[in-house]
């Protein structure tokens, strides 16, 4: 995705803390404007805004070398990682700042494979791979998208993410014309209350 600073990704991996939250917003400030501009006329359908709610908050997915997801999950005390369905060539870790800032850091096992964030990686390099925002019912929104806005998902149905989400995803585009990856994920069912780390998608 276009905008996206290189200086912005280093930044998350400074030893300031200050300098790490500026960086994290600049790239959640691009991402989710970008994203929330294909997507702002999703949300006047009634039914799409209650099972994901009025412009709701975006969380975005940032994919980055396995060098650099090293050096940025080291410089924020080592978050969590998500567990990723073993059949998926992907990595990743939550990142979140005040002011609702949430990113989403993926990358790739391995850089020669022909998993979703290995192509990212290879055709587009470090930035902003996809943008995530959770939902109800993700089959239905799914059914709704094809049949109001003729929006196609990527799979079937919706399918396992990272960490228990249920997840599908929506190639979408903007006013300039350039694509971005929408994901639309449901939580745990035994844990609703919680944000959780999300799936990768295909690119």
């Amino acid at each position: 995705m276009s905008g996206i600073k290189p200086e912005w990704i280093e930044g998350l991996a400074s030893r300031d803390a200050d300098e790490r939250a500026k960086a994290a917003a600049e790239i959640y400030r691009a991402g989710s404007q970008r994203a929330g501009s294909a997507v702002k006329t999703w949300w006047q359908n009634e039914e799409l805004a209650r099972l994901c709610g009025t412009n709701p908050a975006a969380t975005v997915g940032l994919a980055v070398q396995p060098l650099t997801f090293a050096k940025i999950r080291e410089a924020n005390d080592f978050p969590r990682l998500a567990q990723v369905p073993p059949e998926q060539d992907a990595s990743e870790f939550e990142l979140h700042f005040p002011g609702g800032v949430a990113l989403d850091m993926l990358t790739t096992r391995d850089l020669g494979g022909t998993g979703a964030i290995a192509r990212f990686l290879a055709k587009q390099g470090e930035g902003v791979q996809q943008v995530e925002f959770i939902c109800e019912d993700v089959d239905r929104a799914a059914a709704i998208l094809q049949s109001d806005f003729g929006v196609e998902p990527v799979y079937s149905s919706k399918r396992p993410g990272a960490d228990g989400t249920r997840v599908n995803f929506f190639l979408v585009s903007p006013p300039d014309g350039q694509k971005v990856l929408i994901e639309l994920y449901e939580a745990p069912r035994n844990t609703q209350g919680d944000v959780p780390t999300h799936q990768t998608g295909d690119n």
